[in-house]
């Protein structure tokens, strides 16, 4: 289903027309000398989705112009897909219009706004983990315009989960141990978590008493997400399992597992 946010006032409408149809914008509008000169997403941090608890974001929209940008006339949505019929697979909009101004100088002003996403509303299924992309609008108090599409590009990923378990302990020094684990991730269509298969995964191990970890091997994820290796016991120390992600998921280390070695 596509979900939207309905905006009352002359102000939220105009925004509206000039932003809900992003397949058939795809390029920037303009009229006079304004120009948007920064958006930045979530303070430059990706936005990591669960299946349950909404996540709260900034877009922040500089805008110039040389009568000065009107306030709350910076409006952005964030959208994954145009679709040819004008809509949008995945979307998402601020609920105030107006958000937060603050001048900058005559000429420039920065007006940020809050988003919420939903795990079980905006992303609508698993096919829009990755990039998605701001479009954003602006006015001058001259009636200059400008909307930007692309105005930026922000990644939505699903959250992902690590664990380790390594035994036996304690055990003997350069004796064999066993460490399995299991790699999850956020389930957009059924809001569960579910086993990432098939993804490389490095065993780490910190000796006690030291603060960095050692990649001793990688490990391959089965067809369920679980994780199964052994190694050698050489000392008293930490094991987990280290992810680094990819284009739809964040990367994630498990918590280290203390190994008593006799």
């Amino acid at each position: 289903m596509h979900h939207r946010t309905t905006v009352a006032g002359f102000a939220g409408a105009l925004a509206l027309s000039a932003l809900m149809t992003p397949a058939a914008a795809q390029a920037d509008d303009f009229s006079g000398d304004i120009r948007i000169t920064k958006v930045v997403v979530n303070g430059g941090k990706d936005i990591v989705l669960g299946t349950t608890a909404v996540k709260t974001f900034t877009i922040a929209v500089t805008a110039t112009d040389d009568s000065g940008i009107e306030a709350g006339n910076t409006f952005p949505i964030m959208y994954h897909t145009p679709l040819p019929d004008g809509d949008a697979h995945g979307l998402v909009m601020p609920d105030d219009i107006a958000g937060d101004c603050v001048r900058q100088s005559p000429t420039t002003t920065t007006c940020t706004y809050t988003l919420k996403m939903n795990p079980r509303i905006h992303p609508q299924d698993n096919t829009t983990a990755g990039t998605w992309t701001v479009r954003a609008h602006a006015l001058a108090n001259d009636g200059d315009y400008y909307t930007k599409d692309p105005a930026a590009k922000a990644k939505v990923l699903r959250n992902s989960k690590l664990t380790v378990n390594a035994s036996p302990e304690p055990v003997k020094k350069n004796k064999t141990i066993t460490v399995t684990g299991a790699l999850n991730r956020a389930n957009w269509e059924t809001y569960k978590y579910g086993g990432y298969a098939k993804q490389p995964v490095k065993l780490q191990f910190r000796k006690k008493g030291t603060s960095t970890y050692k990649t001793l091997k990688t490990v391959t994820t089965d067809s369920t997400g679980n994780l199964r290796t052994t190694t050698k016991a050489t000392a008293d120390g930490y094991f987990r399992y280290s992810f680094a992600g990819t284009s739809t998921t964040p990367a994630v280390a498990s918590a280290g597992d203390y190994v008593d070695v006799k």
